[in-house]
């Protein structure tokens, strides 16, 4: 249903002219996912600059019963923040709100605009002496907000948890304009007084309110680092390492799996030299961080593995740089080559051996021309499957790769969120009480459906 022909100049009147955009020509590239993918289109492109100014505009669509679909850094991968099948709708971009606030010492934490980057918060914390637990590849243009509706993970979740685990307070908006400002005074660190609001809007995807604001939790930062890279025969030796890894050195912040051919994708993509001496079937990637250097308790912990073929080892920042960019290049040279079907699932970490080669089976079973290309958080057992070359086959592959997943008693999504990319799946690994309880929710936050219809729960036409 279109909009009043009035909204656009009310809308103007709440965040200014420039800052309400219909041209297609502005409006587009709003309206496709970083994929590729998912394309839909915006009838409005609105870019407030305040939490007063995001509830002024949700009350003028509310009025109209205009869908809303609200957008951080737009580096979703399941096409949860672009407006597809959404006609008329109103898509809020919340990057203006990058405000960035002191550092609270006595808590150890700071409040945040939901438009920051994570970039941003971490170069922040870091220069009051603190640090931001959650960081991701997409780190320069991902947003806290974002973060926190699809509830990431990214590569320092072993060490400190999922975005969520980083959230001390969120100030949102409801689909009528109403705000919700929880973020506490002065930095309260304890509180029982109810339903905690912030922790129910992680992983809601804007379809229960609109993210303005986070107040997070620092993490103390950690002066010495090390990084290394090791050459494994498969999977169950990656987990076989990361183990003796586990238990012999301090301070294990992250433990990234990747494989030969995603290395030769992205070789190919950055011209880079080979990471071993000698290619591998697989490769994991260790970091650690403490006060004190554990280069030497890391070098000690491979030493001891027999399934330790080969390894590289950075301790200087520019070393263990070029040590990550082989794990974190894998995205871009993926999508150098064609839109991917991506797939983002965990399954148990016993499970990860065996689910592993499954998942590749499936995928050639249901697309026979198709290359499957894995990597992933190994310690939590979390694997990205991007699907290259699947052209019409990619739901039959989605299907085939997701119900593998529930088979071994994983999750269809680990932290990119539901989106509207896998909605028919959810029952998969949700019980049909837990999805009403999810839409009773839904229903009385946002009892119009206007926010961000389709995502999460089938679009009602």
């Amino acid at each position: 249903m279109p909009f009043l022909p009035s909204l656009p100049e009310r809308l103007a009147a709440v965040v200014g002219a420039s800052h309400v955009l219909s041209d297609p020509a502005l409006t587009a590239s709003y309206a496709v996912d970083w994929t590729g993918r998912f394309r839909g289109r915006a009838a409005l492109v609105v870019r407030p600059g305040c939490t007063s100014e995001v509830a002024a505009v949700l009350r003028e669509c509310w009025t109209d019963g205009v869908p809303v679909v609200p957008q951080g850094g737009n580096t979703g991968l399941v096409g949860g923040s672009v407006p597809v099948g959404v006609p008329g709708a109103v898509l809020l971009s919340l990057r203006r709100l990058s405000g960035l606030g002191p550092v609270d010492e006595a808590a150890g934490q700071v409040s945040v605009g939901a438009g920051s980057t994570v970039a941003a918060v971490a170069a922040h914390a870091r220069a009051a002496g603190w640090d931001f637990g959650l960081d991701l590849a997409a780190r320069d243009s991902a947003t806290v907000g974002g973060a926190v509706a699809t509830n990431a993970g990214g590569e320092h979740v072993l060490r400190y948890g999922p975005a969520s685990a980083q959230v001390a307070g969120v100030e949102a908006v409801l689909a009528d304009g109403q705000v919700l400002a929880p973020l506490g005074a002065g930095g309260v660190v304890k509180e029982s007084t109810g339903y905690d609001l912030g922790a129910m809007l992680a992983g809601s995807e804007g379809t229960l309110a609109v993210i303005t604001a986070v107040r997070l939790r620092l993490v103390p930062m950690l002066p010495s680092r090390v990084v290394a890279v090791v050459g494994v025969a498969d999977t169950a030796a990656a987990q076989r390492v990361l183990a003796a890894v586990r238990r012999e050195a301090d301070g294990l912040s992250a433990a990234e799996l990747f494989y030969a051919d995603g290395l030769d994708l992205v070789r190919a993509h950055t011209g880079l030299p080979p990471p071993l001496p000698a290619e591998h079937p697989a490769y994991l990637l260790v970091e650690c961080a403490g006060r004190a250097d554990p280069t030497d308790a890391l070098a000690g912990a491979l030493a001891g593995v027999s399934e330790v073929r080969d390894a590289a080892v950075a301790t200087d920042a520019a070393g263990r740089a070029a040590l990550w960019r082989y794990r974190e290049a894998h995205p871009e040279a993926i999508g150098a080559v064609g839109v991917p079907v991506k797939l983002d699932i965990a399954v148990p970490p016993a499970a990860l051996v065996a689910a592993e080669p499954a998942i590749r089976a499936a995928v050639s079973a249901a697309a026979p021309s198709a290359q499957a290309i894995l990597f992933g958080h190994l310690a939590v057992g979390n694997l990205h499957v991007n699907v290259l070359s699947a052209g019409t086959l990619a739901d039959e592959v989605t299907d085939a790769v997701l119900r593998v997943v529930a088979s071994h008693g994983g999750s269809i999504s680990a932290e990119h969120g539901i989106g509207r990319a896998k909605v028919r799946w959810l029952p998969l690994t949700r019980s049909p009480a837990e999805i009403a309880v999810m839409r009773a929710i839904k229903s009385a936050l946002d009892p119009r459906g206007l926010l961000n219809p389709g995502v999460l729960f089938p679009l009602h036409r």
